[in-house]
């Protein structure tokens, strides 16, 4: 089946990545791509491009061999907040199995589920400023 031309996500918005050094991480980002410190913790950091909505997390971990499976999850931003049902029905008639759902914010849902293959994958609804 092709996609009906208005799909009900913006497609894929950020990925996830396991480092070991996240200063390192950040200064070299800041330094190659110009990004900008959305949101930082002890254990993780989120950059972004400036004038874009794309996000590179970056997560803390003992263990980083810098491979496709050092990536944590990816996700995809709803278009409008009420899509999360639907798409809770798609991930579940696929065969995704959901880990958690709720609301980081109110009015800000997500869903994040595991496709078939074990990777985690994140949908929600961001209140852009």
């Amino acid at each position: 089946m092709t996609g009906t031309g208005n799909p009900p996500t913006y497609g894929l918005t950020h990925i996830a990545v396991a480092v070991k050094d996240l200063n390192r991480t950040k200064n070299f980002y800041q330094a190659v791509f110009d990004m900008e410190t959305m949101y930082e913790e002890a254990d993780f950091i989120q950059l972004t491009t400036p004038g874009s909505h794309d996000i590179l997390v970056f997560e803390k971990k003992e263990k980083v061999d810098g491979k496709s499976g050092g990536i944590v999850h990816f996700g995809f931003r709803l278009r409008k907040a009420e899509n999360i049902l639907v798409m809770e029905k798609k991930i579940l008639k696929a065969g995704g199995q959901i880990v958690n759902k709720g609301e980081f914010v109110p009015g800000s849902p997500y869903i994040f589920f595991k496709d078939p293959d074990g990777y985690e994958i994140e949908i929600w609804y961001e209140l852009l400023p």
